[in-house]
């Protein structure tokens, strides 16, 4: 809604010549201008080009943070609550970097251990925000394995996303 009386008042504002004023009626009546604007509707340019999770992540200004800092963070989701937080981070065989996150379970007890790629996680303060994983995902998600991961040492710096959340 916002937007589209943006896009009406820029038309007024655009087709109106410079110094007139809005022509008023014969009668004390309310002058009423009307202008309409296409907007495309959103998604229609997502058909035509699919963005991977790391061209996603790029667009989102990574920035430089020590590993130590993210360990023991809370990941949210979209409604900004507690998904799990952060154990340890590892790089895997394939030179990706994962974040393994407790998951679930009640006060420590029955979680398990899930791998979220870095890519799909951005950093708002003291805080990770699930940009591209919903929590379905983590639910359905395996139990993360060792499977030659390499943990990542506190002092090592990785890049991670912005959020807004």
């Amino acid at each position: 809604m916002r937007g589209e009386l943006t896009a009406i008042g820029l038309t007024i504002f655009l087709l109106t010549p410079a110094g007139a004023t809005p022509p008023m009626a014969p009668t004390s009546a309310p002058v009423f201008i009307v202008a309409q604007a296409v907007v495309p509707t959103a998604g229609t340019e997502d058909d035509k080009k699919t963005i991977t999770a790391e061209q996603r992540m790029q667009a989102r200004y990574p920035q430089p943070v020590r590993v130590g800092d993210l360990i023991g963070l809370p990941v949210l989701d979209d409604n900004a609550r507690t998904l799990g937080f952060v154990r340890k981070i590892v790089r895997t065989k394939e030179n990706k970097i994962e974040l393994i996150v407790a998951y679930g379970g009640f006060l420590g007890c029955g979680e398990r251990s899930v791998a979220v790629p870095l890519e799909v996680v951005g950093v708002a303060g003291r805080q990770l925000t699930s940009l591209d994983m919903p929590r379905s995902e983590y639910s359905s998600a395996p139990t993360w394995q060792d499977a030659g991961a390499q943990a990542l040492a506190n002092d090592a710096t990785i890049k991670i996303a912005l959020s807004r959340h």
